[in-house]
């Protein structure tokens, strides 16, 4: 797969481009979803299914949400060959604010997050805690309007990919997204005959 996780299934790679602007008008208010807080951060799996407390990458990206290799780091710890955990589930939501707070149009938050949701409850992952479960939802409903103000603008073809692939998520069109966030046009082209 040439698509948005390239080669390996383990790790995004990294963007090419950012596009910052503004969207605060459609956005909700996320002060509730401070939900790292509620959770004890040293007892969340991410990808690797062992302990990892995503809560230092989210501070750094905070500060500086164009750093690539902090990208790179929350997408492989969170997300491993289709494996992800508690701390992907609680990331998301900081993911989506960091998104917001920033103006922050790149397609490493909204791969990260859509294939977060993707492989949530399947092939042996587990299923969002109840904890969570309020403020995961309010984040991926959040970012779905963030994402259809975006695409108006987006004019780079793989972030383009990963906003409507968090669009189809948000409207139940889950295999369509699977799609838009694994596999590039001329992966599908090939998959695909042409008609």
């Amino acid at each position: 797969m040439r698509g948005l996780f390239s080669n390996s299934k383990d790790s995004l790679p990294l963007a090419t481009s950012q596009f910052i602007f503004s969207v605060s008008a459609v956005m909700v208010d996320s002060s509730s979803m401070d939900m790292l807080n509620k959770v004890d951060g040293t007892n969340m799996c991410g990808g690797y299914r062992v302990p990892f407390d995503p809560r230092p990458l989210l501070e750094r990206l905070a500060f500086h949400p164009t750093d690539q290799s902090c990208w790179s780091q929350l997408s492989e710890e969170l997300h491993h060959q289709g494996d992800v955990g508690e701390a992907s589930f609680a990331a998301v939501p900081h993911l989506v604010r960091i998104c917001r707070d920033n103006g922050l149009i790149d397609w490493n938050a909204f791969a990260l997050v859509g294939i977060i949701e993707l492989r949530r409850g399947i092939d042996g992952n587990p299923d969002l805690p109840e904890h969570l479960h309020d403020d995961y939802f309010k984040a991926l409903s959040e970012l779905t309007l963030f994402c259809a103000k975006a695409i108006q603008g987006c004019t780079a073809p793989t972030t383009a990919r990963a906003i409507l692939g968090i669009i189809a998520i948000q409207k139940g069109l889950r295999e369509h997204a699977r799609l838009l966030l694994y596999f590039d046009e001329d992966e599908l082209r090939e998959m695909v005959p042409i008609i």
